[in-house]
């Protein structure tokens, strides 16, 4: 019987349906040539949890989508950063 309740307990903790995706959009002023989207592409793609990025060099920004269970903001920005290309949360436009 415990180890019926202790492999429901497991699966409870370990199911990913408590994630969600989310897209955030992040500012990404440093980008200063044609070919700085493709890094900071690279650097958001291997943050694990990540399924998506588009980045925009003519607004300096990156549209990220990402499993929330694995990545974080803080993950993205970081990312960047160690890319040698600082990024900020965007607002979301009202």
């Amino acid at each position: 019987m415990q180890s019926i309740m202790l492999a429901a307990l497991l699966a409870v903790i370990s199911n990913p349906a408590f994630a969600a995706q989310q897209t955030i959009t992040l500012a990404v002023p440093g980008m200063s040539c044609a070919a700085c989207p493709i890094t900071v592409k690279k650097a958001l793609t291997r943050v694990d949890g990540v399924t998506r990025a588009e980045v925009d060099y003519d607004k300096r920004q990156a549209v990220v989508s990402f499993d929330d269970a694995r990545a974080d903001v803080a993950k993205l920005t970081r990312a960047t950063a160690d890319a040698g290309y600082p990024s900020t949360l965007k607002e979301a436009e009202k």
